[in-house]
């Protein structure tokens, strides 16, 4: 996987931008707040009543997959 749960939000959506959408999709407006930047995938989604796992697949499955 190229997006772990321990990844601050705002890294993610730098180096895969196409996240955003996933973000949005599950009601997360986190690439807008300050503490995105430190705020791991896994604290933002508990925060939002969103199960872990699943939302990591959701992430990652836009993300090219290198060969």
């Amino acid at each position: 996987m190229a997006i772990t749960k321990d990844m601050p939000i705002a890294e993610v959506i730098q180096r895969y931008p196409a996240t955003i959408e996933v973000f949005l999709r599950h009601g997360l407006m986190c690439f807008g707040c300050a503490i995105a930047r430190f705020e791991s995938v896994e604290r933002g989604a508990l925060a939002h009543g969103i199960e872990v796992e699943s939302f990591l697949q959701d992430l990652n499955g836009v993300v090219p997959q290198q060969s």
